[in-house]
């Protein structure tokens, strides 16, 4: 297992781990070219990188309504997206967009 996707469960709980994570990411990016964990990296990385856009996109715009809203909706989608690639994971299927 990837040690990457623990750091991506984790970072619910401390948004540090997504950080380290990501770097774990592109440092190993290279050792799983051409192999079914390459789609793994893939979908973390597009975690990672829209979880955060949305999150500064959410976070500037908490003073109106709807930044609550945006910030609970990025929340439940990065579950999603752990949840939904740790199964695959460990079923040792690769990620299907």
């Amino acid at each position: 297992m990837p040690p990457s996707i623990l750091l991506y469960a984790f970072s619910c709980f401390a948004g540090v781990t997504a950080i380290i994570g990501i770097i774990v990411n592109y440092l190993k990016k290279g050792k799983v070219a051409c192999t079914w964990l390459e789609c793994h990296f893939r979908w973390q990385t597009r975690t990672f990188w829209f979880g955060l856009l949305w999150a500064v996109i959410g976070a500037s715009t908490i003073f109106i309504s709807i930044g609550m809203t945006i910030l609970f909706a990025n929340f439940c989608w990065i579950i999603y997206r752990i949840v939904k690639g740790w199964l695959n994971l460990n079923d040792n299927k690769p990620m299907t967009f």
